[in-house]
């Protein structure tokens, strides 16, 4: 197990990385079409082909999902990965036509000190492009792909990633972009919120501090920081919950919302009204489980610890580009 959402077979993952534009995309490619869903939680997503997703719509697979920086933007950037799958002979077969499924979702890093004025066209389709081709099954943490220009309270967000086992053998991955307006460590001290799930020091082995911080329970968020120069819908936290156990459509949806819980484990605060927090699910189906109702319950709590760990990654896998308008957990902590 490499603790990243590719442990899963059938899934590779790409990231195109602009350093210039402070910005990047970062696709997860299905080798066979897999049955997704998705569980929307903020209060400003910006999405494409999520409706697609509900239990009740039409298409049971998907060929691909897409995280991107850019804003409404950034959703370009599954253009792109369509375009790439097109190629392939990727798609939903409609008579002699195929179209290439790939719901996407997108957060804001439009003013964080990289140069946007890309001009007559946004870079996100050929990022898109770009990180289909790129796809594996091991990729960059931190500032990479769609965490390139994520920013958190204080310091730098980030893309990070996580795996696990159930109890009976089943595969369980996240894969998230961490853009929130909310703080991932606890008060001023440098612990993760996510440390009780922490493993194998994966984000730096802090545990939870001697003494809870005098001030962890007043909310701190970017949004005074950075009122004055981008305003305050700047935020999301974007992920992707994977697993090969065989799931419909409902029960794929149902694990999407269990999976919030890790955005609320791992950051505080998550879900606001200026927060896009979505979450997609994706099941290869290889694995039938045992002892149906119980091993579901394992799933969506391991879900959720999965996700909060991922968060955590994001955030300490942070590296420092020029012109950062925060530093990262390692300049702020570990000097």
């Amino acid at each position: 197990m490499k603790n990243l959402i590719t442990d899963i077979d059938g899934i590779l993952v790409g990231n195109a990385t602009d350093e210039a534009l402070k910005s990047g995309t970062t696709t997860l490619i299905c080798e066979e079409p897999m049955v997704a869903s998705y569980a929307v939680m903020g209060g400003a997503p910006g999405t494409r082909d999520t409706d697609l997703l509900a239990p009740d719509q039409t298409v049971e697979r998907i060929d691909a999902l897409t995280l991107s920086g850019g804003s409404a933007f950034g959703l370009d950037a599954a253009g792109g990965v369509q375009g790439f799958l097109k190629e392939q002979g990727r798609g939903y077969a409609v008579g002699p036509v195929c179209v290439p499924i790939v719901p996407a979702a997108i957060l804001f890093d439009l003013t964080n000190g990289g140069n946007k004025d890309w001009g007559h066209k946004s870079p996100y389709w050929d990022l898109g492009w770009q990180a289909a081709e790129q796809a594996s099954d091991t990729f960059a943490l931190g500032s990479h792909g769609a965490g390139t220009g994520a920013l958190i309270a204080g310091l730098k967000g980030g893309l990070g990633s996580a795996s696990m086992r159930t109890s009976s053998g089943i595969t369980i991955g996240a894969l998230v972009a961490v853009n929130a307006l909310g703080q991932a460590t606890m008060g001023d001290s440098p612990n993760f919120w996510a440390a009780p799930f922490e493993q194998n020091r994966e984000f730096g082995g802090l545990g939870l501090p001697a003494s809870m911080p005098a001030n962890v329970a007043l909310p701190r968020t970017k949004m005074d920081a950075m009122k004055e120069t981008c305003g305050q819908n700047t935020n999301t936290t974007i992920g992707i919950i994977a697993t090969d156990a065989k799931l419909t459509k409902a029960a794929a949806r149902r694990l999407a919302i269990m999976a919030h819980d890790g955005f609320a484990h791992a950051l505080w605060p998550s879900h606001t009204p200026m927060d896009g927090d979505l979450i997609f699910t994706l099941s290869t189906g290889r694995k039938d489980m045992q002892d149906q109702d119980d091993a579901f319950i394992e799933l969506g709590a391991l879900a959720a610890t999965t996700m909060a760990r991922a968060i955590a990654r994001g955030i300490y896998e942070a590296q420092p580009r020029a012109n950062d308008i925060f530093p990262t957990w390692q300049e702020k902590y570990h000097k």
